[in-house]
């Protein structure tokens, strides 16, 4: 007999988890071994349980789904992580994969594209289904990039553990004393960060960051 598969779903919507329980229950030997609200509660409950898959929700409060899922593969390299997004964004599609997910689904494709993307994780092969150019896919089976740098267009992890007070409101003397930094330290990784991305407006760093979801809205 085959082994079960043991899934952990994590979302911060209550109807998006209970939309996914009867499209993973109703396959042979699949169960859900747990779910999380938040990135926190996610990353707690992988390491304790242990799970074969991970369905991640990638903008979740409290820790970022990205930097859950780097954690995640840090502390369990065996289990496969599926990202699953609202949004369209490129970038933020690299950064998934950087960060160790080895399939992506967007939440309005869930009904189609679900299950299949978990019975390839579960072969440990990757899965794209998205309206997102092939090319994104096809570069990851290329090599694509180290865990710790910034996919092409995106950020490291640093940059993004800076990004996110700043959109979410702190001023660079915040920052800087939240991460341990001089606040002229922190005022250069933003002005680096803002020339990186080709931004000439701070608001266009808030847009960006709430559209790769490493803000909430």
């Amino acid at each position: 007999m085959k082994k079960k598969v043991r899934i952990l779903i994590a979302d911060d919507h209550d109807v998006v988890r209970r939309g996914m329980r009867p499209l993973i229950e109703s396959e042979w030997g699949w169960e859900i071994c747990g779910e999380a609200r938040d990135g926190r509660e996610a990353l707690a409950l992988a390491e304790t349980l242990k799970p074969d898959v991970v369905v991640l929700d990638i903008g979740m409060p409290e820790l970022n789904g990205v930097d859950v899922a780097r954690q995640i593969k840090r502390a369990l390299p065996d289990t496969e992580i599926l990202a699953f997004t609202g949004s369209e964004s490129e970038s933020l599609v690299h950064e998934i994969f950087a960060a160790g997910a080895r399939g992506c689904v967007l939440k309005n494709e869930a009904a189609d594209h679900l299950v299949p993307a978990i019975k390839a994780l579960c072969d440990h092969q990757p899965y794209l289904a998205s309206r997102l150019s092939r090319f994104v896919f096809e570069s990851y089976l290329h090599g694509g990039l180290p865990a710790n740098q910034a996919a092409p267009g995106g950020l490291s992890p640093r940059e993004r553990e800076i990004v996110k007070p700043l959109a979410d409101g702190k001023s660079n003397k915040e920052v800087a004393t939240a991460l341990g930094i001089s606040a002229k330290t922190a005022e250069g990784h933003r002005a680096a960060i803002m020339r990186k991305l080709g931004f000439s407006a701070f608001s266009e760093l808030v847009r960006y960051a709430v559209r790769n979801q490493i803000v909430q809205p």
